[in-house]
């Protein structure tokens, strides 16, 4: 069998259309989303991270600011910084780049922004509402992982999930917001004894760790949906965590890198501002 590509690019051009129409609807009410982008210092790919965010934001006819902070910007200017935009009514969703410099704590960062403002999902008070199922902003990526297997129409309930990788960023918060959605989650790392054999029981396969193709073919089950969210790069090209090649003769879905997970990711976090305007204003 030849698996079915599923290329979240095509996918994220369609929503944002959808998005495109709903902000001009808000605009109409006077609801005007505004993201702001804060990134310290000149990482490069950090900045072309940033760029993407608000050439997508601008073209849904979003408002988006980047504020560009020095590389010796101390945590006390970055922290004051963030406090004016909590108090901004303006200003809808806020997002740090990571990483950012020694000399500044990410955690604290990430605690100051107001909970109803964290367009990332990275606050502690998000994360739990995403553990104990509420409704919240749920982290880009993962979420953006959800609506693929959703747009698909990948039955996920009852399934049972294998999740290779459990960074604070997608691994764990891509297991809970599928176990919310009644599915088995299995997670493997470093530590995992006989991988393979987990890996080879998931009906849907997530690779989360920035190795590229540590997982091939023979690591899979016939059929099985196999999402990459890795990016590496090997002789100058993107990569995957998964060999594209020997995985998509047995799957049933997979995505590629590049044109796969990435392009979904900034769309949920267009998609978190949207929903942060609206929960502002009541709507």
């Amino acid at each position: 069998m030849s698996a079915e590509v599923i290329y979240g690019k095509d996918l994220a051009t369609q929503i944002r259309q959808e998005m495109k129409e709903e902000v001009a609807s808000l605009s109409k009410e006077g609801i005007h989303p505004k993201l702001v982008v804060i990134i310290v210092g000149e990482d490069p790919a950090s900045q072309s991270y940033v760029k993407g965010k608000q050439r997508a934001s601008e073209n849904i006819g979003m408002e988006s600011d980047l504020l560009e902070l020095s590389a010796d910007t101390s945590q006390e200017k970055l922290l004051e910084t963030i406090e004016q935009l909590n108090s901004d009514s303006a200003v809808h969703g806020i997002l740090v780049q990571l990483p950012l410099p020694d000399q500044i704590d990410e955690q604290k960062v990430i605690e100051a922004i107001d909970p109803k403002k964290d367009v990332d999902g990275f606050h502690p008070i998000n994360v739990g509402k995403l553990m104990t199922g509420q409704e919240t902003f749920y982290p880009c990526t993962p979420y953006g992982i959800l609506v693929m297997l959703k747009r698909a129409n990948v039955t996920i309930e009852g399934k049972h999930v294998v999740v290779v990788g459990r960074s604070n960023l997608v691994g764990k918060p891509v297991g809970q917001l599928l176990l919310n959605e009644n599915a088995t989650v299995t997670y493997c790392h470093s530590r995992t004894k006989n991988m393979k054999e987990l890996t080879q029981q998931a009906d849907i396969l997530i690779v989360a760790v920035g190795k590229p193709h540590m997982i091939t073919g023979e690591d899979i089950a016939e059929g099985a949906v196999v999402i990459d969210v890795g990016v590496n790069r090997v002789d100058g090209k993107l990569t995957g965590d998964v060999d594209f090649e020997s995985a998509s003769e047995k799957a049933s879905y997979i995505t590629p890198v590049p044109k796969g997970v990435g392009p979904m990711t900034i769309t949920m976090l267009l998609h978190n501002t949207i929903k942060a305007a609206k929960w502002i204003h009541n709507r």
